[in-house]
């Protein structure tokens, strides 16, 4: 019953439980048990002190959800249910008071609830506390029965230091060992969905472009005579035919980054090539946009340096481009993208920035875009998302942000590949015949 009773809570609610039960064990042993365990009780402050915590108890009770949003709330909550915890242990017996451990209470939620430091401040005020009612024990209550107590209860005070530095150090370390778990889980499971709608999104493609190749050949043959019928050359068929063409040459692009993907066909690709690819793929599928490329390092290096890749790089780069260009057309009319490339050897990084004119991101969406599917007015995000699993695949970081003048900026950082990784080994080769 207590393990669902506790399931079904929130950890606010936990912690209120705990804090209630807490004062409800120091009214009941005020009133009824005081004589049992030998309490001696100085009645007229622990009225005053019983009022004052049941007051501040039932504030913090109704507010618990804003209160204990923050770290910084539920520490001070904490720590004024100590002092209460010190102000009823010292009126009803101080140091002799066979509950005085209780004190490991707050502690044990803040190892629990907090960071390591507020258990550990916590733990101060405690053994402070405890340390000042144990030299200001009268003399009576040290002899009993002709017995000297003060051994006993120096062993007392010493065993709660080791059970409140054992609670500080075990508990919080096991307690954010545990975080630490949960938030990779959390990671995991993200990675998950995002492979399930990869892998739905992957399929869909796969089936379209399959019924695509049907109809593709049936127009390229209509076209075909179309043009032996007529006498002369027509802008429409010959628009036509380019058009046909893109979508042809798209389809046996498909094919192959399928099977490069498929057969896990990656290998090394100097940066120079790379940016001829872009070039060629932009001047043939978007010749109408104007690109501004900025290298930020010398021409050597370009040919000297090699990333990872497979067919599906320059598609993610040209989704990216894509993207910037209907951006920036929606805000200048005119489809422009700043392109920069920029080599640091001694990080082993390269850095390629795409730099559209548009109305920029919503920031409640930078974090998740590429990630997963999200509506918005402009679409789902799928090229994105595409973009960013064919990075991530090759070791590449696809990273979304705002920039100061306008825009949006989608930097890409690769890793720059070592001579012995880049040079082309007979597994590459058998791996990577395709080129891009």
């Amino acid at each position: 019953m207590a393990k669902i009773l506790g399931t079904s809570l929130q950890a606010a609610d936990q912690v209120a439980l705990l804090r209630t039960l807490g004062l409800l064990l120091q009214i009941g042993l005020t009133m009824f048990a005081a004589d049992t365990f030998g309490l001696s009780l100085q009645m007229e402050p622990l009225v005053h002190v019983l009022v004052l915590e049941v007051l501040y108890l039932s504030l913090t009770l109704a507010l618990r959800k804003p209160l204990f949003a923050k770290e910084r709330g539920l520490f001070i909550a904490l720590s004024l249910d100590t002092l209460f915890w010190i102000s009823w242990l010292h009126f009803s017996g101080g140091a002799t008071n066979a509950f005085i451990s209780l004190l490991l209470l707050p502690i044990a939620l803040a190892a629990v609830t907090l960071p390591i430091w507020a258990p550990w401040a916590l733990t101060a005020i405690s053994t402070l506390a405890y340390s000042l009612m144990i030299f200001t024990v009268p003399e009576s209550p040290m002899q009993h029965h002709g017995m000297d107590m003060s051994s006993h209860y120096l062993g007392m005070w010493f065993n709660f230091v080791i059970s409140a530095l054992v609670m500080t150090t075990s508990v919080a370390l096991i307690t954010k060992r545990m975080r630490r778990q949960d938030a990779q889980l959390a990671y995991m499971r993200e990675g998950q969905l995002r492979q399930e709608q990869l892998l739905a999104l992957g399929t869909a493609s796969a089936q379209m472009a399959h019924q695509l190749a049907t109809p593709l050949s049936s127009l390229r043959l209509l076209l075909d005579e179309v043009k032996e019928d007529m006498s002369g050359t027509s802008i429409t068929v010959v628009e036509m035919e380019t058009a046909l063409g893109r979508c042809e040459h798209t389809l046996a692009e498909l094919r192959l980054a399928t099977e490069s993907i498929r057969d896990r066909r990656q290998r090394p690709q100097k940066i120079a090539e790379l940016v001829d690819s872009l070039k060629q793929k932009t001047l043939l599928l978007m010749p109408q946009t104007e690109l501004n490329w900025l290298f930020t390092c010398a021409p050597e290096q370009l040919a000297e340096q090699s990333i990872l890749t497979d067919m599906s790089l320059t598609p993610a780069i040209m989704a990216l481009i894509e993207n910037a260009a209907r951006a920036s057309v929606e805000t200048l009319g005119a489809p422009q993208v700043d392109i920069s490339l920029d080599i640091v050897p001694s990080e082993d990084q390269i850095y390629l920035q795409i730099r559209d004119y548009g109305a920029g991101i919503a920031p409640s969406l930078l974090p998740q875009l590429g990630t997963l599917l999200i509506e918005s007015p402009k679409g789902l995000g799928v090229a994105l998302l595409l973009s960013h699993a064919s990075l991530e695949r090759l070791g590449a970081e696809l990273i979304l942000a705002n920039h100061p003048q306008g825009g949006t900026v989608a930097q890409i950082r690769f890793t720059i590949l070592k001579d012995k990784a880049a040079s082309l080994s007979p597994n590459i080769q058998a791996a990577g015949g395709v080129r891009s």
